[in-house]
């Protein structure tokens, strides 16, 4: 039995396809330079590589400003509806999770105290209710400045 164990670890420690069993024969002083020039960590006890330190990655290119801008939310800034989720059932009674999005619709609406039209994102129920009660109300109660927009 140990002579079988002696053989298959001096097989696997000389075969160079098993790259994580084969242990660097050099000393701790030139072992912990040596990962620390590769980027290593190290085990101190078994010398085996653990992980590779992720170094960030720099382009050359050129930034592009349209990754930086903000996406717009499926959320109405006046009611705060957002999205809801349902189960879809198919025939078998099989249930896979939907969303219910909110009817968000571009609108521009006169806004009376700033003398002007003001483009919002709101859904159709807060356009209901801005119809019903004003836009200045709205906007107060919902806690949304519109000299801003």
């Amino acid at each position: 039995m140990a002579s079988t164990l002696t053989s298959t670890t001096s097989f696997l420690m000389n075969n160079p396809r098993n790259v994580c069993f084969n242990k660097p024969q050099l000393h701790l002083k030139s072992k912990a330079t040596i990962s620390s020039q590769l980027g290593f960590v190290t085990s101190q006890i078994s010398g085996i590589q653990i992980s590779p330190i992720i170094k960030p990655f720099i382009s050359s290119a050129p930034l592009n400003p349209s990754i930086l801008l903000p996406v717009a939310r499926r959320v109405c800034p006046f009611t705060s509806k957002k999205s809801n989720k349902a189960n879809k059932v198919s025939f078998s009674n099989h249930k896979t999770i939907k969303l219910q999005f909110v009817n968000l619709q571009y609108k521009r609406v006169w806004w009376e105290a700033g003398k002007r039209f003001v483009k919002l994102r709101l859904s159709t129920k807060a356009l209901k209710t801005i119809e019903k009660n004003g836009l200045d109300a709205v906007a107060k109660k919902a806690g949304i400045d519109l000299r801003k927009e």
